[in-house]
């Protein structure tokens, strides 16, 4: 079947691209507005896009209705410039669920998915205490474009369990921070438990040789 995404529904186009493009990492952002108060938020349009400088990018719909208004997110994050993006593996994935519910103006979910915090080391929004991976993030620039809006944060801080770390890299040990990923629709997901492959890339002599 094809789809002319020019003409389609919005929601036509969220039901195919989050089925296509998947499985997608998920940050949950933690971020503080301008009087302290912390809010945490689970996000799959999420990724990093370059390396040098550091950058990550998060994508942020606007709470439903006519009105174009931002989720808590998207507003503390242009108010404040800093936010926190908090690695979510198996062990916190339930919570990380509760973290998504819409809860009424002025209710912590980090409170109600019983999780902690801790200080950043260079942001002021703090990262969760549960998870084993953080990226402290400064704005560097947030686009509006329709309902939504993309925000490309610059990292300026790492943190990782140690355990997870293999320090002659530094390489991450991936493998066995068991991360989760976003599937298609609501409620699926996708665990990298025992489930990586190793594909060599090859090299262009190698591949010439090969099909000489």
């Amino acid at each position: 079947m094809r789809f002319d995404l020019e003409t389609a529904p919005a929601n036509v186009a969220y039901k195919l691209l989050v089925g296509l493009v998947a499985p997608r990492p998920i940050a949950l952002i933690t971020s503080m507005d301008e009087h302290g108060r912390i809010n945490a938020a689970p996000f799959s349009a999420y990724n990093y896009l370059c390396t040098d400088p550091p950058i990550v990018g998060i994508g942020v719909t606007d709470r439903p209705g006519e009105d174009r208004v931002p989720k808590d997110t998207a507003r503390n994050i242009r108010r404040t410039g800093e936010f926190v993006v908090n690695v979510v593996t198996e062990d916190i994935a339930e919570q990380m669920n509760i973290c998504a519910t819409d809860f009424p103006h002025g209710v912590s979910e980090v409170e109600m998915a019983g999780l902690t915090t801790a200080p950043s080391q260079v942001v002021k929004p703090p990262r969760i205490a549960e998870a084993h991976a953080a990226l402290e993030c400064r704005e560097h620039t947030t686009m509006e474009i329709g309902r939504s809006r993309i925000i490309l944060g610059r990292v300026v801080s790492v943190y990782v369990d140690d355990r997870f770390i293999d320090a002659e890299g530094p390489y991450v040990k991936a493998e066995e921070l068991h991360a989760i990923g976003r599937m298609n629709g609501l409620g699926n997901y996708a665990r990298t438990r025992d489930a990586f492959l190793v594909i060599p890339r090859v090299p262009y002599k190698e591949w010439k040789k090969s099909h000489s």
